[in-house]
């Protein structure tokens, strides 16, 4: 198990764990009903941070921020000698903690995408963990709530008492639902980006190889062309150069201790 605390990555608090240690830390909030937010971070989500500085002050006070994109571990190899071996990948993360919470009885809850995708996605993962609890999912609409909308969802996850909810809305819309509700849910909430659509059978996953070497984001590119080319054409060769300027001590390294 590998905790080294949180290092500054572009300005970002980004957490040198590996799964075991991710998921411990869920599972011990769970066990506690103790409100502890996770986002699991790729370079998108590392440079949304950067260009948004909004986004940036929320993800800071977050518990738990994944090194998601293998290029976000290698920065972190790089600039701080972690020694990190694999990344901590969101839909990933999502099975290890399904798998625990099958395990030792723990209720999950789904919120985000959309119904058809809830309803796969819930089937698939009984499939493959018969034992697991889903006491609910909700699938809400895709613009603002209302004052009240907000407050039924929020009373339904309640209700449910559910020991760990997952949100999958995007990057960042995911991170600032988790960050505005920590205080109104004591359980962990996993931002995990796009696992309800992979673990649902929507979107297919990248070949191993290629989430091995990095390259993740050519074929999530060559899936979503129109979506995705401003994030990947625009926001990766930004990353690198900063990533270069932090390199060289232009932008601070440090460990933030906490």
């Amino acid at each position: 198990m590998l905790d080294l605390g949180k290092y500054n990555l572009l300005g970002v608090k980004v957490s040198a764990v590996d799964y075991e240690s991710a998921v411990n830390h869920v599972m011990n909030a769970a066990k506690n009903h103790q409100s502890y937010i996770v986002a699991a971070q790729p370079v998108h989500g590392i440079m949304t941070a950067v260009l948004d500085k909004a986004y940036r002050y929320r993800l800071n006070r977050f518990d738990l921020v994944c090194p998601d994109g293998q290029p976000v571990r290698w920065a972190l190899n790089l600039l701080y000698k972690t020694n990190l071996k694999d990344r901590v990948y969101g839909p990933n993360l999502t099975l290890y903690v399904c798998e625990k919470a099958a395990q030792q009885g723990a209720k999950i809850f789904l919120y985000g995408s959309r119904p058809k995708v809830l309803e796969k996605l819930a089937f698939n993962l009984k499939e493959k963990f018969p034992t697991l609890k889903i006491c609910g999912s909700i699938s809400p609409p895709y613009r603002p709530l209302t004052i009240e909308e907000d407050a039924a969802f929020i009373q339904q996850i309640q209700t449910s008492e559910t020991d760990i909810l997952f949100v999958g809305l995007g990057c960042p819309r995911q991170e600032t639902w988790a960050f505005e509700h920590r205080e109104l849910l004591n359980c962990p909430i996993l931002c995990v980006g796009a696992a309800f659509d992979f673990h649902a059978g929507n979107i297919p996953q990248a070949p191993a190889w290629m989430q091995r070497g990095g390259l993740e984001w050519a074929f999530r590119l060559w899936q979503e062309p129109k979506r995705l080319w401003k994030r990947y054409v625009l926001l990766n060769p930004l990353y690198l150069i900063l990533l270069f300027l932090q390199l060289i001590r232009v932008l601070p390294v440090k460990k933030w201790s906490e």
